[in-house]
């Protein structure tokens, strides 16, 4: 279940080019679970539709304070009381400076006055309003009151302009939502932060907008109606990767064998059993995927043939034959898919870790690999901590070897996210650098 389950969300639309966007997170917070109203500015209504938000999420979208209708019960008090988070995306330059005033001159700064709720917001403006002194001394005043800021991001505007001021992507909003405070860009988070500051000063969301497809947790292999192979893997590492993914910004599809876990938030869940079910999602996903994971313990082999009717036990057999064929190669598979996504494989060893992960990374064109020792107690399956040694081919620098000691699996997650990004970024600078050859 998603951290958003049941979670009131009282979504503002303010009048910017970025409220397009603001129809998918609607979307994206209704699939998370959440409850979802729409209140949206005059303005805003220039650039999307009430009745597009009203679609989605299945709840008449408010417009007017003074809207007889709804007003003869303090319908905007109602509104303010029965949010939990007040969320307001685009918020843009003039909405920021008369929240930062007090004002209330219309139902959606009405409303931001009278809530008890979490307040956010997701800023989005031209470069230079951004950085203006007075721009930067509302975002001191707001976050004086409570208010907290998602993004905003750096990179090309509508305008033309390269700066900071886009709009955080939906999926990074809604990953962020539940985000501690150290986890969002300094800009947005520090009071103090400097109106010259570059996009590089931000916390890393190295993986905005990026597609990745990650595999997590065991696959079941049926003998018959009640029986069947699989391994101990607890999901908790390939979930952790999913997790910190999002919160960087990417899009992430995660294809679950069966665990026992939420859902992180902002991550599109796929479950499956069977290796083959599991091979057949991975297949479709990394089709429009930039990044692959197989982060899942997968089963090698499975019965050759499924019995139909529970495999009785035979008075005077001392032994049962089974005869198991091999599953597909999901990684290797992704490996020499046409298009290709960059490959991350798993190796869980329990002896030479480092030698057989080599291996791996070689044998199944990985262009990265973790490796842990699963032998080792409180580490690898089931445990809440994990280790891991990192390995990648580059052509650009002999260092391809990180070992990571043991800690939390999220602390683990994120420091592999990273290591991920790094190896991805550099891969596609060096396809930039490299002259293509002419085809005869």
């Amino acid at each position: 279940m998603s951290h958003l389950a049941g979670k009131r969300i009282l979504l503002g639309i303010s009048a910017g080019i970025a409220a397009y966007k603001s129809a998918h997170l609607a979307r994206l917070l209704k699939k998370a679970g959440a409850e979802v109203r729409v209140v949206m500015t005059e303005g805003a209504q220039a650039f999307i539709t009430p009745l597009t938000l009203q679609a989605l999420t299945g709840e008449a979208v408010r417009t007017s304070l003074l809207d007889p209708e709804a007003e003869a019960g303090m319908g905007h008090i109602e509104m303010a009381r029965w949010a939990d988070i007040v969320l307001i995306a685009p918020a843009t330059a003039d909405l920021m400076a008369r929240l930062a005033h007090g004002h209330a001159d219309d139902l959606l700064t009405t409303l931001c006055l009278a809530t008890q709720a979490d307040c956010m917001m997701a800023p989005a403006m031209n470069q230079a309003m951004w950085r203006h002194p007075a721009t930067q001394d509302n975002v001191t005043r707001l976050t004086e009151y409570g208010w907290r800021l998602l993004g905003p991001d750096a990179g090309d505007q509508a305008c033309g302009d390269i700066g900071p001021g886009r709009m955080l992507e939906p999926e990074a909003i809604v990953a962020m939502l539940f985000a501690p405070a150290d986890n969002l860009p300094l800009e947005s988070a520090s009071a103090s932060a400097s109106i010259d500051s570059a996009p590089d000063d931000t916390v890393s969301l190295d993986a905005l907008g990026l597609a990745i497809t990650l595999t997590a947790g065991p696959t079941r292999e049926p003998l018959d109606p009640v029986r069947y192979l699989t391994n101990h893997s607890s999901g908790k590492m390939g979930y952790a990767l999913a997790a910190a993914a999002a919160r960087r910004g990417a899009r992430v599809r995660l294809i679950s064998g069966p665990v026992n876990l939420p859902t992180p938030a902002g991550v599109e869940r796929i479950d499956v059993e069977s290796t083959n079910e599991m091979y057949e999602a991975a297949r479709q996903s990394a089709i429009d995927s930039d990044i692959f994971i197989g982060c899942a313990a997968v089963a090698d082999y499975r019965a050759e043939r499924f019995s139909e009717h529970k495999i009785k036990k035979t008075s005077g057999d001392e032994a049962l034959e089974l005869r198991l064929v091999k599953n597909p190669d999901i990684v290797a598979a992704i490996a020499v898919a046409e298009p290709r996504p960059f490959v991350v494989g798993f190796a869980a060893e329990t002896r030479d870790v480092e030698s057989y992960a080599r291996d791996k990374l070689v044998r199944k064109n990985l262009d990265m690999i973790v490796a842990n020792d699963v032998s080792q107690a409180g580490l690898g399956f089931g445990a809440d901590e994990n280790a891991a040694l990192l390995l990648w081919r580059d052509t650009t620098s002999e260092s391809g070897r990180l070992e990571l000691p043991p800690q939390s699996k999220a602390t683990l997650a994120d420091a592999i996210i990273t290591t991920v990004m790094e190896r991805f970024h550099a891969k596609q600078r060096e396809a930039l650098q490299t002259p293509q050859q002419d085809t005869p």
